[in-house]
């Protein structure tokens, strides 16, 4: 397992290297909105989180889904996106935080 924690824009091979835990077409990532950082190339999101966790980000700001690199499609479902009187489903719902979400991926991945 290869996770990154990225905090500027990530080159070819580290995308391509991160998407070879998923079939090598998809990217797990976990978002923390506040520090505008992700660290992602998992199997799971609770990986990611925790990575994100012991550097500092605090669990309110991180968000969790993905990339696929065959349809290009930034994805907002994960478990941990589930925080009660937050967000009530493994999916993004708010807009604003969806928007943060996918400005910050689009930026670290290059996209």
């Amino acid at each position: 397992m290869m996770i990154k924690l990225l905090n500027k824009p990530a080159e070819a091979n580290e995308i391509k290297a991160m998407a070879r835990e998923i079939g090598g077409f998809y990217i797990k990532v976990v978002v923390d909105i506040e520090k505008g950082i992700l660290a992602a190339g998992a199997k799971m999101h609770t990986d990611e989180e925790q990575l994100l966790l012991e550097n500092g980000s605090k669990k309110e700001y991180l968000w969790g889904g993905g990339y696929d690199l065959e349809t290009k499609q930034i994805t907002f479902d994960s478990i941990i996106n589930n925080k009660p009187g937050v967000n009530s489903s493994s999916d993004i719902m708010d807009p604003l935080i969806r928007d943060k979400f996918t400005n910050i991926i689009k930026e670290l991945l290059n996209l």
